[in-house]
């Protein structure tokens, strides 16, 4: 199988492994419309996907040839087109389960198929926004950010408290640098619109606009 991946920032390695590089031919492109070049793939990844008209229409043209999008936040239903979602924050394809959702008209049997080639495992997980990891670890950071804004601890008292108390791997603002804080804070925005159980903190807003 040839795989044609646009990685992005995302390290390759966290993605394909040694054996799997070796048995399959493994090609990096920077652009979406580089992909036109590699119809014979037999599997499209972009780890940098962005949900604007053009890069939609663009991948939309590969199919029938299955098309995987590093989208935690925008669901199928919303894209409008019957990609495959995977949660590739930061951190997230290091884990050894991918976390996919697909859109209700997509049969899951391909996804069987080709992991089953692949040697990689999946998790399959409803069609909403943030997915499930991507709602629970936003949801923590938040929750540390509103610690914060209250004076109770600093942000390294918090992130050893999660760690020794909860046996966390990393604290919650440690987690919020590796995702990357823009990539919650939009998240959360985007579930705070309609819940305002998910509506930001102001220091983690604060925290955005400092960092632009």
């Amino acid at each position: 199988m040839k795989i044609a991946v646009i990685a992005g920032k995302t390290p390759l390695n966290n993605l394909l492994s040694g054996e799997l590089a070796s048995r399959w031919e493994c090609v990096e492109v920077d652009e979406v419309g580089e992909l036109e070049k590699h119809r014979d793939a037999g599997l499209i990844i972009d780890l940098s996907f962005t949900p604007d008209e053009g890069r939609i229409r663009q991948l939309s043209r590969l199919l029938p040839i299955p098309v995987m999008i590093n989208s935690v936040a925008y669901t199928i239903g919303e894209i409008g087109q019957p990609f495959v979602r995977i949660n590739a924050w930061p951190g997230m394809l290091e884990r050894g389960v991918h976390e996919l959702a697909i859109g209700p008209g997509t049969d899951s049997l391909f996804l069987d198929e080709m992991y089953r080639q692949l040697g990689w495992k999946y998790r399959l997980v409803p069609d909403i926004p943030g997915m499930i990891s991507g709602r629970i670890l936003a949801m923590i950071i938040n929750e540390a950010y509103y610690t914060l804004q209250e004076n109770v601890s600093t942000r390294e008292e918090i992130d050893i408290a999660m760690k020794l108390g909860t046996n966390y791997p990393m604290g919650p603002f440690e987690w919020s640098e590796k995702i990357g804080l823009k990539n919650i804070y939009d998240l959360l925005n985007k579930l705070g619109a309609t819940d305002d159980l998910y509506r930001p903190a102001k220091s983690m807003i604060t925290a955005c606009r400092v960092c632009g």
